[in-house]
């Protein structure tokens, strides 16, 4: 039994509020345990400028931890976004990208913000799970506006993260298992099963197939039962 009281294949408990955000196109509070993600998403009719004349539209994020979400203080990254925040919001619109057909979005851009207001641990597998819903919610408006014709949304997708703990597999992890694992692991997926991205990192010894295997099918789990969660918050 972990530190939580939760069994090893257990998820945290997981909160998708949407609309939190009146201003947003699309908004989405987040709860995965202690970690709480505001994604709001942004609506601009005009893409970057490398892809003017193309027909397409474009999805992209930031990312961003307010100065007291964790224990300390995290300095404000006024000048530069540090190495770790562009991994993740790069990691982020890649994965809402992958669902989308931005063809279907003829000379639109959406920006999904993730604000960490409260760190335990898995800050972009929450950013990623709710940063979809307010995509969603905000496609649903240009679809309400006739200003997209068809939902360019192909399937959902959601993310979770598995490491090995004290030498056995657990998922969705918070901060205390996070910070003492053997192994780190994320898995970004659709809701056919399909992966977008898997990250994994030995943090001690390194691990092995079977290892994997059981963090992978940890993960499908997890995100099965995340993605029916984005679909109760949206009334699907």
């Amino acid at each position: 039994m972990r530190h939580s009281q939760r069994a090893n294949d257990q998820l945290r408990d997981i909160e998708l509020i949407p609309h939190f955000n009146p201003y947003a196109e699309g908004s989405c509070l987040v709860k995965f345990g202690g970690t709480h993600v505001v994604c709001t998403a942004s609506v601009e009719e005009k893409v970057p400028q490398w892809l003017k004349g193309q027909n397409k539209g474009w999805i992209t994020s930031e990312y961003a931890m307010l100065p007291r979400s964790a224990q300390q203080r995290i300095p404000r990254e006024c000048k530069k976004p540090s190495g770790r925040t562009q991994e993740i919001q790069r990691l982020v619109g890649r994965s809402l990208r992958s669902v989308v057909d931005l063809d279907k979005m003829k000379d639109i851009s959406i920006c999904i913000d993730c604000d960490v207001i409260q760190a335990d641990g898995g800050t972009r597998v929450a950013s990623i799970t709710g940063g979809f819903v307010a995509l969603y919610i905000a496609v649903q408006k240009l679809m309400a506006e006739k200003k997209i014709k068809v939902n360019p949304i192909r399937e959902f997708v959601a993310a979770v993260s598995c490491d090995i703990y004290n030498g056995e597999p657990i998922l969705d992890v918070d901060y205390v298992e996070d910070s003492n694992s053997q192994v780190d692991m994320n898995f970004v997926m659709t809701e056919s099963g399909k992966i977008v991205e898997i990250q994994g990192t030995a943090e001690g010894a390194p691990f092995d197939e079977e290892q994997f295997n059981q963090m992978l099918a940890l993960g499908k789990k997890g995100i099965k039962e995340i993605i029916a969660k984005q679909k109760q918050a949206l009334g699907l």
